[in-house]
């Protein structure tokens, strides 16, 4: 157990330990049926939205870069995601298994589409990074709610134009419909492979932080001029970051999306990007844990306060703004 006397690595365990403590709490609860059906619901998102705040905290924590397009590589992963899972309906009955598969092609579409953004993307900073990634958040929605995509018999029908256009037979299934999103969606996620999606994800990126790697990656950030002069590569290690969190984004995408019966891609707009990028904030900007908690309990905070009608919104900010005296 010598590990353990290093105090970082305790830091962490405990953070593990928190994830599993509250997973057997709620899991206690939700078998005895003592969380209200609202609530419940809200499980699965919750871990999607902790995966999603953990990994823009690598960005903007670690290495310093604010971006404002994070919901746009979870619409590449949720939208690639649901695809495979229907392509392997019938191959792969077991649920698990489809949507483990499911998860790994959306994080390996969401990663591409990060490497081919983060190229030329991380030569700015500051507020033109800012404005670039959230022009690209935007521009991969509307992509989105311009894709068809059907399948028959002869294989895969696709075009922007319209549903007809594809020219499928008439027993073929449309699987995107433009703006309308896609439907007829088989739920596969659970709350218990959020938690091990969570898990893996803190222990990657805590490790991540506490390597060489990370070291080089938040040197960036404190001073880049001095970065580069003891000759450490400034656009791997950014890039490196950023394409890492567009992967875990990809993945909280999968699991979100195959947790509802329909998707359309204004879920993922600019306001879910800001949403993620409060968890952040509020959670402290560089810390793990606190992106883990402030993504749990704002998420589930506003489901808490509907039964207030009115005055819900107004207690949200509150605390909010509360959150954010007490974690300067």
């Amino acid at each position: 157990m010598k590990f353990l006397k290093d105090k970082q690595t305790r830091h962490d365990f405990v953070t593990y330990a928190m994830c599993l403590v509250a997973f057997a709490i709620v899991f206690f609860m939700q078998s005895n049926h003592m969380i209200p059906r609202m609530i419940a619901g809200q499980l699965v998102p919750i871990t999607a939205y902790i995966v999603m705040a953990i990994s823009l905290n690598l960005v903007v924590g670690i290495a310093g870069d604010l971006s404002l397009g994070h919901a746009g590589f979870m619409s590449v992963g949720a939208y690639t995601g649901i695809v495979t899972a229907v392509a392997l309906e019938s191959a792969v009955p077991s649920d698990p298994v489809r949507l483990v598969i499911s998860i790994v092609v959306g994080a390996i579409a969401a990663a591409v589409l990060g490497f081919l953004i983060g190229i030329p993307v991380l030569r700015l900073s500051g507020d033109y990074l800012a404005i670039v990634t959230l022009a690209f958040g935007e521009i991969i929605k509307n992509i989105m709610n311009a894709v068809y995509l059907g399948v028959d018999d002869s294989g895969l029908h696709f075009s922007l134009k319209d549903a007809a256009s594809m020219n499928m037979a008439e027993d073929g299934k449309i699987l995107i419909n433009g703006a309308m999103g896609i439907t007829g969606i088989k739920k596969t996620s659970t709350f218990t492979m959020g938690i091990i999606l969570v898990l893996i994800t803190l222990v990657v990126v805590l490790n991540l932080i506490r390597s060489r790697a990370g070291r080089a990656i938040s040197a960036i950030r404190d001073n880049e001029i001095a970065a580069k002069s003891i000759g450490i590569n400034i656009t791997r290690y950014k890039l490196m970051a950023f394409v890492l969190s567009s992967v875990f984004a990809g993945m909280a995408g999968v699991l979100y999306s195959l947790n509802y019966s329909s998707l359309v891609a204004k879920k993922f707009d600019y306001n879910t990007s800001i949403n993620i990028l409060v968890f952040v904030v509020l959670g402290g900007i560089g810390s793990i844990r606190g992106s883990v908690i402030a993504a749990a309990i704002l998420t589930v905070l506003p489901e808490m306060l509907r039964g207030l009608n009115d005055y819900r919104m107004l207690i949200y900010a509150i605390v909010l703004i509360v959150m954010m005296i007490f974690t300067r």
